[in-house]
Order: structure tokens, then C-alpha cells, then sequence
């Protein structure tokens, strides 16, 4: 994990990290296709917890009367983790089917292209996104653009799933350690259906060592508080640290960031 001080305090998320709490989140993964509102229902308040944690580390305050924009919110599942926190929540979604997918309103919602979000600089409490990076041709293109729409001192939290890990290749994985066109065609022979996340698609390779780039080069942008793997237990954080390993377990790859004041 990197922290913007390596003398400062432990972040606060850190003590949710347990291993109790990592077996619990990738339990639910079986569910992801089957049962998608038990899936992203654990995740959504998971992710209202680190949202809330960082936040109050960085300001002091907790979520009620931010405005928190979510980059690829699809049909809105985090809407009631961030409403019962006091949070004004706008999903950002460019796919309209995806919007609609669980028949689910969300107040506010908004179809937009992550690569180019339709909101002035500037403008949000907190700009986050969870588990989208790596449907989008061009990432870190949405990441600057999370950055811009950020209020200075607000906070930006960007989590996605590394492509060599175990998930990389969502549901045709674990075959897309072949490839990811290999991947595709084999789901496709087996099932007699194209799969929802096709590769160079809708799916794309998305590295550890991406993420951690793009953080680094951020210079006076941003001020990275944390980079830590999502579903590890904190015990566990270290994995982040080591080139070519980090790619095969890291799994999820957070990134946390402050916008600086002025």
C-alpha cells in the first residue's frame, strides 16, 4: 500500500480489512451472474464503507451533504448505501440497458461516456468507481477525467479488476490465462451465447502495474492517500509492492486520491 505520508496514521479502512470480511466478498462473486442484487448489495455497502472511511480521514467529516458521482453506476444498486449515509448519489451509466438492468430508479441518473463525463470541473465531494476500468477502452482517460470533476479537496477512489488475477476474465475466466479471445470463443462454444463481458469489447487488460503508474504520474494532481488490494485482508496489503506478483494475486487494485486545495 502507498500512503501520501509513510509516517502518517494507518487508514481507517484498514481496520475493516479483515479476513472475515475478504472470505465474505469473495463468497458473493458466485452470485455475480445468477443473483446480481445479492452481489452488488454486498459490494455497494462494502464500498459505502471505504467511500465513508477515507472521507472522514481526509476531512473530518462524514458523507451527509456530499454529492458523490459514480463512473459507470450501471442500474444504480449503491443508490440506498449512499442515501441512508446522508449522500447525494449520481450514477454516471453509457449503456442504457445497463441502467435499467435490475428495473431500478435512481434520481439524477445520467447517461455519459466515463472517458468523457458531462459534468464542469470541479463540481463533486467525491467521484468514485468500482469495478468499471476495466470495460473502458481508454482508463486512465476516465480516471483524469474523476480527477477534473473533483472538488479540490475532495476525494477520488478508483477500483477495478486486474486482469491476470483470478477474475480478470469475469465469466469466461479462468480460461482467459489463454487469452482473451480464446477466453471468449470458448465460453461461447460452451454456453451457445456470447458472453456479456467480451474481450476487446466490452472487457479490455487492465494491469496492477497500470493503476500504480497513473498514480505516480499524477504529480501535483493529486496526492494518492492509499493503493491497496480491494478483497485482501490488510495483513495482506504488501502483495501491492512486488512486480509480477501483484498481477496474479492483487485481484482488485484500489486507488485513493485527494484533490489538493487552490
Amino acid at each position: 500500500m502507498l500512503r501520501s505520508d509513510a509516517t502518517g496514521p494507518r487508514p481507517r479502512f484498514a481496520r475493516r480489512a479483515t479476513l472475515r470480511r475478504s472470505l465474505r466478498l469473495l463468497g458473493s462473486f458466485r452470485f455475480e451472474q445468477t443473483d446480481p442484487a445479492r452481489f452488488y448489495g454486498g459490494i455497494a455497502a462494502d464500498t459505502a464503507d471505504l467511500i465513508a472511511d477515507f472521507y472522514r480521514d481526509l476531512t473530518g467529516r462524514d458523507l451527509s451533504g456530499t454529492v458523490i458521482v459514480d463512473v459507470g453506476g450501471g442500474p444504480g444498486y449503491f443508490a440506498d448505501e449512499f442515501a441512508a449515509a446522508g449522500a447525494r448519489y449520481l450514477p454516471i451509466e453509457p449503456d442504457p440497458t445497463e441502467m435499467h438492468a435490475a428495473g431500478l430508479t435512481v434520481a439524477g441518473a445520467v447517461r455519459g461516456s466515463g472517458m468523457a463525463l458531462p459534468i464542469r470541473d470541479d463540481a463533486v465531494d467525491i467521484c468514485l468507481s468500482s469495478n468499471v476500468a476495466e470495460h473502458v477502452p481508454q482508463p486512465w482517460v476516465m480516471a483524469d477525467e474523476m480527477l477534473r470533476i473533483t472538488k479540490p479537496g475532495g476525494l477520488m477512489v478508483l477500483s477495478y479488476t486486474v486482469w491476470l488475477g483470478p477474475f480478470g476474465g469475469h465469466e469466461t475466466g479462468p480460461w482467459h490465462y489463454l487469452g482473451g479471445e480464446f477466453a471468449a470463443r470458448r465460453y461461447t462454444r460452451r454456453t451457445g451465447k456470447q458472453p456479456k463481458n467480451r474481450f476487446g469489447r466490452s472487457l479490455f487488460a487492465v494491469t496492477a502495474a497500470d493503476g500504480l503508474r497513473w498514480a505516480r504520474e499524477t504529480g501535483g494532481r493529486a496526492r494518492i492517500l492509499a493503493t491497496f488490494p480491494r478483497y485482501h485482508p490488510r495483513w495482506a496489503w504488501w502483495v501491492t509492492r512486488i512486480p509480477g506478483v501483484r498481477e496474479l494475486l492483487v485481484s482488485n487494485l484500489v486507488v485513493v486520491a485527494a484533490k489538493p486545495l487552490g
